[in-house]
């Protein structure tokens, strides 16, 4: 099994042990961050992976929140924070989540650290199939963490040099494919 959740979070990201409010296992992670941001959550919320439930000792991710909106993210299997993060739970549930509540004070103090700061509405984006949340939780959060949100469509659409990387990696790959077909002389028609 994994470490005990109060070690976890002091060892990994510094969060003082909270106050449990509810923990119970969840086939979707959209679901959690809906219940989050309807009771305006200042806390976090430890999810444990399906391979955890199971004995199979998978790590558990942290998402932590200030009046339901969050802020930070950490996979603890990865030791990596922010938005790449999430990517722990982009896996299938069920997940055990665990919800806890924590002074606003110690989420300042928290909050102050920005290398694992996500986007308000991007976990909301990437784990939940529900538009309106996205929007919610966009609307929520703060006017300067707003101003920072961007989708991931709009940061690739921003990357010019990915998008002519991308371009000419699928140029040399359709002229290889017309010259295995011998097509090439239709190619540059």
């Amino acid at each position: 099994m994994t470490a005990p959740v109060t070690a976890f979070t002091e060892a990994s990201l510094g969060i003082p042990e909270g106050e449990l409010l509810r923990s119970r296992v969840v086939s979707d992670a959209g679901a959690t961050l809906a219940a989050v941001l309807d009771r305006e959550l200042t806390g976090y919320a430890v999810f444990e992976p399906q391979d955890s439930l199971l004995g199979g000792g998978g790590d558990p991710a942290v998402l932590t929140f200030e009046d339901g909106v969050p802020v930070l993210a950490y996979d603890a299997g990865a030791d990596r924070g922010g938005p790449d993060a999430l990517a722990a739970l982009d896996a299938a549930g069920p997940f055990r989540v665990e919800l806890y509540g924590l002074a606003a004070a110690a989420v300042e103090r928290l909050h102050r650290d920005e290398t694992c700061r996500v986007p308000p509405a991007r976990p909301a984006d990437r784990l939940a199939a529900d538009p309106e949340l996205v929007e919610r939780t966009r609307a929520a959060a703060p006017a300067d963490r707003r101003a920072d949100e961007r989708t991931a469509v709009e940061a690739f659409l921003a990357d010019a040099d990915r998008i002519e990387e991308i371009r000419a990696e699928a140029r040399r790959e359709a002229e290889s494919r017309a010259a295995e077909w011998g097509l090439s002389e239709q190619l540059e028609e």
